[in-house]
């Protein structure tokens, strides 16, 4: 995608928002590519941290950490571990979020009434997925992500109650270990 210079000055705005955001919390709605919902409360921490609790009775996991995404599905008995930096997701949990640098770039930009979407891909790595992520317009703030992962299939996730953390989560929160809880307490 060839990029004008009104491109270039959105992409600098979101940039400059998103690596303004150290932590933050949310709550969310993941829409899966079968249609299914699920609801929780997400921690991300720049750089490199995330964490999705998913709401009873749901027991799954997604830790995002010192350079490993772990999935846990103990219902399956099951643990995933993808180093973030080949994930989409990665892209977004980066030290410095840079949309044209030298691994990522941009493959298209919607621009709607009150919202922009941009959707982005590793390069040398565009089969593992793209990321496209949902901002509001005025003021700009991240409202969620739709994760394209190698098969085509996508992952929405919708973000509301966002709020800055007033000081960094403990990075026992971006660890995985099967006793973790479901839901932790403070953040």
């Amino acid at each position: 995608m060839t990029l004008s210079d009104q491109d270039k000055a959105l992409l600098a705005q979101i940039e400059a928002y998103l690596n303004a955001q150290k932590s933050v919390t949310a709550n969310f709605l993941q829409v899966a590519a079968d249609g299914s919902t699920r609801t929780g409360k997400a921690w991300l921490q720049r750089p490199g941290k995330m964490r999705f609790a998913y709401d009873p009775p749901d027991p799954q996991l997604l830790v995002a950490g010192f350079g490993i995404l772990t999935y846990y599905d103990p219902d399956l008995g099951q643990t995933s571990n993808i180093p973030l930096s080949t994930t989409p997701l990665g892209i977004l949990l980066a030290p410095r979020v840079d949309l044209e640098s030298a691994d990522v770039y941009v493959t298209n930009i919607l621009r709607q009434p009150g919202q922009v979407d941009v959707t982005l891909v590793r390069k040398g790595k565009e089969a593992a997925g793209s990321l496209t992520l949902s901002f509001a317009t005025d003021p700009l703030e991240l409202r969620g992500w739709v994760v394209t992962d190698a098969q085509g299939k996508q992952t929405i996730v919708h973000l509301y109650d966002i709020s800055p953390a007033a000081r960094p989560f403990p990075d026992s929160l971006f660890q995985f270990t099967p006793a973790t809880s479901p839901i932790p307490s403070g953040g």
